[in-house]
C-alpha cells in the first residue's frame, strides 16, 4: 500500500526511539582508545549518545526507504500538480 506524499513524516515511521521499548541489551563495542578515555574523562553517557545516533540513523534508513517505496506515485503527484496546479491556487492569499 502507497502513502500520499502529503501525509505527515512521523505518522509513517515506526516509532524508533519511543518510550514503549524501555527493555535494554548489553553489547560489546570496539571504540577508539583516545575516544573513550576523553568521553570518560568528560562523564559522557556511551550508550546515550549510542542509542541517539542508532534512532535517527534508524529514522534516517526509514525515511529513505519510504521514499524509495513511494517514489513513482510522488513523481506522478508532482507531475500533475506541474500540469493542473494545486487544488486551492486560485484560493490562496499569499
Amino acid at each position: 500500500m502507497t502513502r500520499s506524499p502529503a501525509r505527515p513524516m512521523r505518522d509513517r515511521r515506526r516509532n524508533v526511539g519511543s518510550a514503549c521499548a524501555l527493555q535494554k541489551s548489553a553489547t560489546n563495542d570496539d571504540i577508539r582508545r583516545d575516544l573513550l578515555d576523553a568521553a570518560r574523562a568528560s562523564k559522557i553517557n556511551l550508550s546515550a549518545i549510542l542509542e541517539q545516533a542508532l534512532i535517527e540513523q534508524l529514522r534516517d534508513a526509514q525515511d529513505r526507504q519510504w521514499r524509495e517505496e513511494n517514489r513513482e506515485s510522488i513523481a506522478a503527484y508532482n507531475e500533475h500538480v506541474e500540469k493542473h496546479g494545486v487544488f486551492s491556487e486560485g484560493s490562496r492569499s499569499f
